[in-house]
This record gives structure tokens, C-alpha cells and sequence, in this order.
């Protein structure tokens, strides 16, 4: 396969997903939908285009899907607006901790008891499958920084949060199977892989974020200085985060979700917050040069006019990085075989742990039956589960337990891929018309 007929394909489906872009928006198919069809055609089981087996190009995998993850996360810290102290933040950080702890011990339980796996396999299944995807979940996802619906804004906070939660989980099954140290009595696995890298990533994250956004609109507003090139400001924040949070030993995940927070917040500093509305975005690419540029320095706008610009180039790096990701994913699937065993604990994963995770996780929360409901099922597996499965094989999984971890996350994935593919739409319209039928 030559490097032309490669460009010439990649370039057929971008274009193909640009023209059927509004058609896909009629019907209850997703484009990630597409991406794993056009993978598994372009893969073995098709034209043998894309051969890629997981054992061979496990480290190649595993840093292309920690790459979509850390772009996505921080696009997620960029899209929840609400401060802090607001009690919406509630029910995410239930489902990151309390929810996803819950859907850890459930899926070992039946791992254990259903697929004969070790405690520590067991475990390390389960923080593989446990997280929500950031990436795959964009319908469901909150539609403004000020958005409060509470099934939107509990579902991006999840996905944001429980791919850096689930890292906990991934140390302590591996240390059960000898691939990490626990320390004695577990004392290393609790001050180090819980404690401190959760707290140290979150702290690391936010720091740097918040410094780096308060010295851009510093430099814009008084001097006008370093105007221009966001996109370079994204890469940046999300490399350095990344970066020093793994140097101190704590998780990059946290952390870019963090800088990402803390960045969509410095707009609140100027005294005035003002929103880009895609009138106002309109109109501001029909201005002159000089225009836009005096929004970037306004001391009212500095701040939002930077949050556009970077959010808008991120959910385009996102959607590169679910393109590709799940083109491999497609291409993957002849590479695994997947046993009735594992056929029924995806079953249960769906349609008994998620949800009665969800519902004690969210015991006393005042959300109505709807939202309840819409959160148990929209519990969408994908990129995350897949870097966590790569992470897992890099680090020495066992041969034996290699394929059978890899064919059920894989298979989770796609069931996810197709499953709220086809029902985001529906679901998602139907409880738009409900809520607008319970709030005239």
C-alpha cells in the first residue's frame, strides 16, 4: 500500500463524512458509527487495507489514543462554565467517584465469578470498562459553558472526570497481578496511585491553566501583546499540564481536564463576561483585520474572545482524534473472538451495572425519572476503555489474559459505538420535547 493510495483513502472518507454531514443528522446513526464501519471494511475482514493487530502496534495505539483522550478532556474542561461552588457539580463528581468505584467492584464481581479471571484481572477489567468516554459522547454533552441541565452537564462532568478516576483502579489491578508496586499492606497504592496523583494531577492542572490563561489576557489587554496563534495555546496548555503532572507522579488525564477548567474560567476575571453567540462569532468574521484583533485586547473581551478561538480549534482536533481512533478500532475487530461468557457480561455491564451504579450513585439527587434514566444509559465506552486496554498490554498483561480483556473492551466499545449511536438522537429529542412540554 502505497503512501498516495493511503492520502487518497483518508481523503474520501473526510470528504464523504463533510457531504453526508446533514443526512446523518435525520437519521439515528452517529459518524462514529461510519468510522467503525469504514475501519472494519478497511481492515482484514474487508480490503486489508488497515492491519493493524493490537499486540504489534500496542505502544503506537496506546499513545494515539492517549493523544484523542487528552484533547478531549480538555475540551470538556472547557465547555463547563458553572462555578465550582454551584451544586450542579454534585452529581458529576458522584458519578466519577461513587458510581464508577461501584461499576469497578460490579464488573470484577462478575468477572471473577462469570469468566473465572483472577482478583487482579478481574479488577483491571473492570477499570477498563468503567469509564465514560469524553470523546464519543459530544450529543449528549452540554450545548453552552452556561448550560444547567442536569443530564447534560452530569454527563460531560463524568467524562471528564472518571477517565483520570479510573487510573486508581487500573494501578491496583495490575499491582494484584505483580505488574506494579502496592507497597505493604497497600499503603503505596493509596498515598501514591489514589491520594496524591488524583489530588496532585487536579492541583497541577488547574494551576497551570489558570496562570496561563490570567498572563495571556494580562499580556493582551495591557500591553497587546501576544495576540493571535490560539491554537498554539491549546497544544501548548494541554502538553505542559500533561507533562508536569506525569513528572510529579500524579495523573495527566486530571490534569488536562483541570488546565482546562481553570483556563474557561479566567474570562470571569475582567468584571464583565461577555459570550460569543454564533451571531456575534458571525459577525466578527465579517469584520475588518483590525477588528478582531480589537476584540482580543477589550478588557471585557479579551477573556471570551481567547475562549472561542481555542474551544473552536480543540472540538476540531477532537473530531480528528475520534476519526482515527475509531477507524482502528474497526479495523481491529476480525483480530478478536469473543465467548458467550463475555457476550453476558457486556449484557449486564449495559443493562443492570451501569444502571444500578448510576442509582446509588445518585441516591437523594433531586433529577427527575428522565434524566435518571437517560444518565443510566448513556454511559458511553470508547476511547478511554481502548488507551486503558493499550496502557494494561504495554505494562506486561499476560499473554493468556491479553486476549480475553482485549476482545470483551473491544467489543464493549463497538456494542457502545452502535447502541447509543442509533438512540442518542431519538432519546436526546424525545427528552428535549418532554422537558420543554414540564417547562413552558
Amino acid at each position: 500500500m502505497t503512501f498516495a493510495i493511503w492520502v487518497l483513502i483518508i481523503g474520501l472518507l473526510l470528504i464523504v463524512m463533510v457531504l453526508s454531514g446533514t443526512l446523518l443528522k435525520r437519521l439515528p446513526l452517529s459518524n462514529a458509527m461510519l468510522y467503525l464501519a469504514a475501519g472494519f471494511a478497511l481492515g482484514p475482514a474487508g480490503w486489508s487495507v488497515l492491519t493493524l493487530h493490537p499486540l504489534a502496534y500496542t505502544a503506537l495505539l496506546e499513545r494515539v489514543t492517549e493523544v484523542a483522550v487528552l484533547i478531549s478532556l480538555f475540551s470538556v474542561g472547557l465547555k463547563l462554565g458553572l462555578p465550582l461552588s454551584n451544586r450542579h457539580w454534585l452529581m458529576p463528581l458522584r458519578l466519577a467517584f461513587v458510581s464508577m468505584t461501584l461499576t469497578v467492584a460490579l464488573i470484577a464481581v462478575a468477572g471473577i465469578l462469570g469468566l473465572g479471571l483472577p482478583p487482579g484481572a478481574a479488577i483491571l477489567l473492570g477499570a477498563i470498562l468503567a469509564p465514560t468516554d469524553p470523546v464519543l459522547a459530544s450529543a449528549v454533552q452540554v450545548e453552552s459553558s452556561g448550560d444547567r441541565d442536569h443530564l447534560r452537564f452530569s454527563l460531560t462532568g463524568e467524562g471528564g472526570l472518571n477517565d483520570g478516576t479510573a487510573f486508581p483502579f487500573v494501578m491496583l489491578g495490575l499491582g494484584l497481578l505483580g505488574l506494579h508496586d502496592l507497597g505493604t499492606g497497600g499503603w503505596r497504592w493509596l498515598a501514591v496511585d489514589v491520594v496524591w496523583a488524583t489530588a496532585g494531577g487536579l492541583l497541577i492542572g488547574g494551576a497551570l491553566g489558570g496562570m496561563t490563561g490570567r498572563l495571556v489576557v494580562y499580556l493582551r489587554t495591557r500591553h497587546q501583546e501576544s495576540v493571535g496563534q490560539d491554537e498554539f495555546l491549546a497544544l501548548g496548555l494541554i502538553a505542559i499540564a500533561y507533562g508536569a503532572a506525569v513528572l510529579c507522579q500524579t495523573y495527566g488525564f486530571l490534569a488536562v481536564f483541570a488546565a482546562g477548567l481553570a483556563l474557561q474560567r479566567v474570562k470571569e476575571q475582567s468584571g464583565m463576561i461577555h459570550v460569543f453567540t454564533a451571531e456575534t462569532t458571525s459577525q466578527l468574521d465579517g469584520q475588518a483585520d483590525n477588528k478582531p484583533a480589537s476584540y482580543a485586547t477589550h478588557a471585557d473581551h479579551a477573556s471570551a474572545y481567547m475562549m472561542h478561538a481555542v474551544r473552536a480549534f480543540n472540538e476540531q482536533m477532537e473530531r480528528i482524534g475520534e476519526f482515527a481512533v475509531v477507524l482502528v478500532v474497526g479495523a481491529m475487530l476480525p483480530f478478536i473472538h469473543i465467548t458467550a461468557s463475555a457476550v453476558g457480561l457486556l449484557v449486564l455491564l449495559f443493562l443492570v451495572i451501569r444502571p444500578v451504579s448510576v442509582w446509588l450513585g445518585l441516591l437523594g439527587e433531586p433529577i427527575s425519572p428522565d434524566q435518571r434514566v437517560m444518565i443510566a444509559w448513556f454511559g458511553i465506552r470508547g476511547i478511554g476503555s481502548i488507551y486503558y486496554l493499550m496502557y494494561a498490554i504495554h505494562h506486561g498483561l499476560p499473554r493468556p489474559l491479553t486476549g480475553q480483556i482485549m476482545a470483551i473492551t473491544l467489543a464493549a466499545v463497538t456494542l457502545s459505538v452502535v447502541l447509543h449511536g442509533v438512540s442518542v438522537r431519538p432519546a436526546m429529542r424525545l427528552y428535549s420535547r418532554r422537558k420543554a412540554r414540564q417547562n413552558p
